[in-house]
């Protein structure tokens, strides 16, 4: 099963303690086959709706930064639990913030 994690907006600036206990954590994930990619996204963005055949893109930022998905990580793992367990070890390592977990559908394998 595949889940995607994010990290929204909101979140403890990084300094050099952060950026070393998060490169074990990736390098560890990485090498028990776990993580499959991690990505960092812009604040700035478009909005697109699509209603009744007509198409509005809407330039950001986003009204609420705190909303805004700034990164995520895309793993590999037997169960909904293992990717709240691995979400965990995240959390305590990044400290407070919000995210969520997302089954994601498709794709290779």
């Amino acid at each position: 099963m595949k889940f995607l994690m994010t990290l929204n907006a909101g979140v403890r600036e990084p300094d050099e303690a952060l950026y070393a206990e998060m490169g074990r954590f990736v390098d560890e994930m990485s090498k028990a086959g776990v993580l499959l990619a991690t990505g960092g996204l812009a604040m700035e963005g478009s909005h697109v709706t699509a209603s009744g055949g007509k198409i509005t893109v809407v330039d950001g930022p986003y009204p609420e930064t705190k909303e805004t998905i700034i990164s995520f990580a895309l793993i590999q793992v037997g169960s909904k639990e293992e990717a709240i367990e691995i979400s965990r070890r995240f959390w305590a390592i990044q400290g407070d913030g919000e995210g969520d977990i997302r089954q994601v559908y498709g794709g290779p394998e």
